[in-house]
């Protein structure tokens, strides 16, 4: 029995907290495997850091735990980015994008989530798992701190050097709270 699109999404859940740049990222790889393309020749089909911060500026995602270098971003921020980027694809405009997200419950926000992005999720894991079993695949080593290092594929969507060096400050970051580096 194959899990529900709605547990699959809140497996990620376990990635937050999140600073900007590693939510960014974190989407971003989603947004990546499920083909999210905006149809607005505006808009970008993976967020960044800063769009992040734009979004909400611009009231279209909740605020952040904390301010400047250290805002913390969580599973609700993950969605509505997500979101966000996925009604974009379907060619709605900002302005309609924050009055739907106004009007949208934290339940309600996630089962269109999961429901939008069904296929990738499922597939998600397989497909990983087959990519792996291609054989031979360059890795990239990128130290984060003192006995610590991230290795990421080269053919991985998160090979960008913007979303190795998110994923290497998010870590960074999680290292900091635990009072490990």
């Amino acid at each position: 029995m194959s899990e529900s699109p709605v547990t699959l999404l809140r497996t990620h859940a376990r990635f937050a907290p999140w600073n900007a740049r590693g939510l960014a990222a974190h989407v971003a790889g989603l947004a990546d495997a499920v083909g999210v393309k905006p149809t607005n020749a505006v808009a970008r089909a993976v967020p960044s850091a800063r769009a992040v911060r734009f979004y909400v500026a611009n009231k279209l995602m909740d605020r952040p735990e904390g301010a400047g270098t250290s805002a913390t971003y969580n599973y609700r921020h993950f969605l509505q980015l997500l979101a966000i980027k996925i009604r974009q694809r379907e060619g709605l405009n900002l302005a309609a994008i924050r009055k739907e997200m106004r009007e949208t419950t934290g339940d309600t926000l996630e089962r269109r989530v999961a429901q939008w992005m069904s296929g990738a999720l499922a597939a998600g894991v397989p497909a990983a798992a087959r990519a792996d079993e291609n054989g031979i695949h360059q890795w990239r080593r990128v130290t984060v701190a003192d006995g610590v290092e991230l290795h990421v594929r080269d053919d991985a969507s998160a090979a960008s050097e913007d979303a190795v060096m998110a994923l290497r400050e998010a870590v960074r970051t999680a290292l900091g709270r635990l009072g490990s580096a």
